[in-house]
């Protein structure tokens, strides 16, 4: 594989304003039109005082900076492919809400060059700084000489 594509301590950040047409059409593409998340009348009675963003948006915006990590190195092997393994320890802290601006933070904190593979810790905060959700991402880097097995029998 040559030199890692990425390396401890490598970081990107990712800012967005929640907006209602972002909420909105969350839920049409989910089928998601849970009451916290639409209607801004049961919300206004409820402990929040308003609708809450769905927290899955937010993972949306996690892929986002995993995406933003693999073009931060220049990084152009043309025979290796990054792919998501998935997000562990996923955890929604705190509300988000309608007009506020969230910042994810994506920061490779292991690398396992044997397994090809690395661990990033991602934090999300608001506008004041609060952190809203934490997450751990795994991603992968798989070259033709690593396909899984199923995927070459299948060729």
């Amino acid at each position: 594989m040559g030199e890692f594509p990425v390396a401890i301590g490598d970081q990107v950040a990712f800012s967005k304003t929640v907006g209602e047409s972002d909420v909105y059409q969350f839920a049409g593409i989910t089928g998601d039109f849970a009451r916290v998340h639409v209607d801004e009348a049961f919300m206004q009675t409820s402990p929040y005082g308003r609708r809450i963003a769905h927290g899955v948006l937010l993972v949306g915006f996690m892929s986002t900076t995993s995406t933003m990590i693999l073009g931060q190195r220049g990084h152009t092997n043309p025979d290796e492919v990054a792919v998501s393994l998935g997000y562990d320890r996923i955890r929604f802290l705190a509300p988000v809400f309608i007009g506020d601006t969230v910042t994810v933070t994506y920061r490779i904190a292991e690398i396992d060059e044997v397994r090809c593979r690395s661990k990033s810790k991602i934090t999300v905060t608001n506008q004041r700084g609060e952190e809203v959700a934490i997450a751990e991402h795994i991603l992968k880097w798989v070259t033709p000489q690593s396909r899984p097995a199923r995927q070459v029998a299948a060729e």
